[in-house]
């Protein structure tokens, strides 16, 4: 029975470096220049005229220190040194969506011990839940290459840091917010039982091969890769459906611990998403997700900074996590009063809904 005063600790992972390196080289409106410094400075600064570090719940983190070797946890020697050579090199364009810069690789290894910081952290009971504020993203990142602005898995090196150096062996679950599968981050627990990967993602044409309802997990693993594609133009009216799945396999798994690779593109305003979210459904998603980990886990999420580009939206949309996870009131910004009216989706996704549902019922008795 939980505690009916429930006030814990909630952990920032927080560094300037973030808010300073891994510069894109090119102005807009080239792609590669979203991933950008800015992304945390807005952040950081909207979070001081909220007045957020102010809030004795609040605990400022600092991403823990790592050497290489715990990269090679999640990554091969090829993808390591590549980002190495290419960064002592003074930067350049890795591919069609990665960039490196003459400080990438320092502050990629960054980011992985900030999310690892924050999962320590919160497993040691030191805060109850996380948000680690890194950059570059990671759940596109794969083994053996960079992909898709993110240089190293992020989460996927500190999940495997947990089960290798802390010796934790629990039952996690992945929830991803991301308008954009993440699938660097699903092949690595292709195969887990031990490791549930739920990701609800525009469902995007260009990339179709990828994120289907079929795409089940293999071997031992089957049932615990899990996706929800929506289509364009979802809006906050219908976007929470997806946990009429969710909420009784979260029952039925049984996680230690939740992680949240946060991605903030489905806002209706960001340059890559075709999703039309306001600040609202990040609120209400993790009010919704908090009472379920309460239930189920203590309490105990990480979220983990990855997509979000549109950078106005982007600190309302942290703050809107913060702001549930204090059950504190939260008000839409003006800037998001707009009339979706007409563009409900519902059929779509209830269609999308029942046939996941049959496509998972073989693996979960409480569907």
């Amino acid at each position: 029975m939980m505690q009916k005063n429930y006030n814990p600790l909630i952990g920032l992972i927080i560094d300037d470096d973030f808010a300073k390196k891994h510069d894109p080289p090119y102005p807009n409106p080239v792609f590669l220049s979203y991933e950008t410094p800015l992304r945390i400075s807005v952040i950081l600064n909207y979070f001081e005229r909220m007045n957020l570090f102010r809030n004795e719940r609040i605990k400022k983190l600092s991403p823990r220190t790592i050497e290489e070797d715990i990269l090679h946890l999640a990554h091969s020697q090829y993808h390591i040194d590549t980002i190495k050579r290419l960064t002592n090199f003074g930067g350049g364009i890795l591919s069609e969506d990665v960039f490196i810069a003459p400080d990438t690789y320092s502050i990629a290894k960054k980011a992985v011990g900030g999310v690892i910081e924050a999962m320590v952290s919160v497993l040691e009971n030191k805060v109850k839940q996380a948000f680690a504020l890194v950059r570059p993203p990671g759940h596109h990142a794969f083994r053996e290459e960079a992909s898709g602005l993110c240089i190293f898995n992020n989460i996927a090196t500190a999940i495997f840091y947990l089960r290798e150096k802390e010796q934790y062996k629990k039952r996690i679950a992945i929830i991803d917010i991301d308008d954009h599968y993440g699938d660097g981050l699903a092949r690595y627990f292709y195969e887990d039982p031990s490791v549930l990967y739920f990701s609800i993602h525009e469902f995007d044409f260009l990339e179709g091969d990828v994120g289907f309802i079929s795409d089940i997990g293999a071997g031992d693993g089957r049932g615990t890769s899990i996706n929800f594609p929506i289509p364009m133009y979802t809006t906050d009216e219908d976007f929470l459906a997806f946990f009429d799945v969710i909420t009784p396999i979260l029952n039925d798994f049984n996680p230690d611990l939740i992680v949240v690779p946060a991605g903030f593109d489905m806002y209706f305003a960001d340059p890559v998403g075709n999703i039309l979210l306001t600040s609202k459904s990040y609120y209400e998603f993790t009010k919704r997700l908090l009472q379920l980990a309460k239930q189920i886990c203590d309490g105990k999420i990480v979220f983990s900074l990855e997509g979000g580009y549109n950078l106005i939206g982007l600190p309302i949309c942290c703050y809107a996590i913060i702001s549930a996870l204090l059950d504190e009131k939260f008000s839409s910004h003006p800037y998001e009063e707009l009339d979706f009216s007409g563009r409900s989706k519902i059929r779509e996704i209830t269609k999308i809904k029942k046939s996941l549902i049959k496509t998972l019922r073989p693996f979960w008795d409480s569907l």
